[in-house]
């Protein structure tokens, strides 16, 4: 009889360790779930934005929406708001919302904006969810029931204080077993297989299926397996980043969408946070020094927050690209250890959830299967890393910026070739679910929407607007005047969050 997978062996923490504890252990109570993590390693999140996925992920290992808030100094995040990537000029700026354009022929409804509200933004005109974000304002209601809301949402967070929720959550609720420890050594099975990690002071633990969160050191799936490392810096030049934690003032405003700001050679990230904004510059060490880099960092933080505090920065050099597989004999790679691209449009995170799901959906009942779900795991998610790389690269392409920086993202020998046909296509006809055939693309066609036509990109020609596209576009009008007054402030929201909190205790 072939041997059941009954073991699952976690080796690292943070955000993807803990995560996968809570997501195996509560999916399969079944399983038994250790997770080993070295005491001294900090979690290397610095202010983390999430996917709308998130509210599925919190159902399923049970946290209740307002513990997570409350926990994690979590805000709500609508998408995300591009300032200053077309050409710098005063009122660049679009937005990438989370809520999809009505359910019509694109054509249909780009023709209708260009008929009846040519003058506003695509994201503007496509959804009500623009006007929430332009108002700063929560995307539901207390009264709601938990992880619903009028518009679609995910949430900004605290990474370090999100980690130690999943912890306590994992092993005071779910029966996950936790050893602060660090792993020595490695004991190989037959083949690629490991049958056990050797641990300072709880000797050797043996599992059926071992699971690779040890961030960038990779050392399951790199360091023994040796699975090599595919390097996509020449798509995506960025390599560093820096990363502040600025206070905020009691009741100020909490924006409603990731802001990345461009610059001469990157761009500038700030999420807002009940109690601070995080703010980080990322850029590529070959077009710009570390030290002009924190200028540009301090200079934007003097900008948006006038009379803030000088607070420490903190440096981050990471590597661009991703492993050639993610499953290797029985260990699987998820997090850091699995790849990394810059944080743009916030992919890391919900790479470690659809990971999580697609191994738990098609989790391995015996050893003997694990090579085939290993072999669809390992196109499933190649796939999905050459995606993610083109759809960054799209905000890169489209940029009229005259730096040299920006020029060189726009050389044809840095686009891939799939991005580059399918810009030509896209001259003809919008894109579309033909493009993305997968079922859950991790960029969909709507996304490819709101950054082409949010950076301007050319309407095709010949587009006929249809009676029930203006009617669907003043439809959406309607709705943000209803949402502008009927939710409530993110900083409205939260702090009653808190108050209530407080009162509990």
């Amino acid at each position: 009889m072939a041997k059941t997978v009954e073991r699952v062996v976690i080796v690292g923490g943070g955000t993807a360790g803990w995560l996968a504890a809570a997501r195996l252990a509560a999916a399969r109570p079944t399983l038994d779930v250790t997770l080993i993590e070295a005491p001294d390693i900090p979690t290397i999140g610095v202010g983390e934005g999430t996917w709308p996925t998130m509210r599925a992920t919190l159902t399923a290992i049970g946290i209740p929406e307002g513990e997570f808030l409350a926990a994690c100094d979590g805000s709500f995040k609508q998408g995300s708001r591009f300032d200053f990537w077309v050409d710098g000029a005063a009122d660049d700026r679009y937005l990438h919302p989370f809520t999809a354009p009505p359910a019509l022929p694109t054509g249909e409804l780009l023709a209708a904006w260009q008929a009846t509200a040519a003058d506003g933004s695509f994201g503007a005109a496509m959804t009500a969810q623009a006007a929430v974000c332009d108002l700063d304002l929560a995307p539901r209601q207390r009264a709601m029931p938990d992880y619903q809301g009028a518009a679609n949402y995910a949430y900004h967070l605290d990474a370090g204080k999100f980690a130690a929720l999943l912890r306590d959550h994992a092993t005071r609720r779910l029966g996950v077993r936790h050893l602060a420890d660090h792993v020595t050594a490695v004991t190989r099975g037959e083949g690629d297989t490991i049958a056990a990690v050797a641990t300072r002071a709880h000797g050797e633990i043996a599992g059926d299926l071992f699971i690779d969160c040890t961030g960038h050191a990779a050392l399951l799936i790199g360091g023994e397996l040796g699975v090599e490392w595919i390097d996509r810096s020449d798509t995506l030049f960025n390599d560093r980043a820096l990363a502040a934690q600025v206070p905020v003032a009691e009741g100020s405003t909490i924006t409603s969408q990731t802001i990345s700001t461009a610059h001469r050679a990157g761009w500038i990230w700030d999420i807002g946070l009940p109690g601070r904004r995080g703010i980080g510059c990322v850029y590529a060490s070959r077009f710009l020094g570390d030290d002009a880099a924190e200028a540009e960092l301090r200079a934007y933080i003097a900008r948006v927050l006038p009379g803030a505090p000088d607070v420490p920065v903190r440096r981050l050099n990471f590597p661009t690209g991703h492993r050639a597989r993610f499953w290797q004999g029985n260990s699987v790679a998820i997090g850091l250890s699995a790849g990394f691209i810059e944080p743009l449009e916030a992919s890391a995170i919900v790479l470690i959830e659809l990971s999580l799901n697609a191994l738990i959906d098609n989790f391995p009942a015996s050893a003997s299967t694990m090579p085939i779900h290993a072999g669809r795991f390992n196109t499933l998610f190649r796939y999905r890393w050459d995606r993610i790389v083109e759809f960054l690269k799209l905000h890169y392409v489209l940029s009229k910026r005259p730096e040299p920086y920006w020029l060189a993202q726009r050389d044809p020998a840095s686009v891939p070739q799939r991005l580059t046909d399918m810009l030509a296509l896209w001259q003809e006809q919008p894109p579309s679910a033909w493009d993305f055939p997968q079922v859950d693309e991790i960029f969909s066609a709507e996304s490819h929407q709101y950054i082409l036509y949010g950076m301007g990109y050319p309407i095709p020609p010949g587009l006929v607007a249809s009676d029930r596209a203006v009617a669907a576009l003043a439809e959406q009008r309607q709705r943000a005047r209803s949402l502008a007054s009927a939710l409530p402030t993110n900083r409205d929201y939260l702090d009653a969050l808190t108050a209530t909190a407080t009162a509990a205790e």
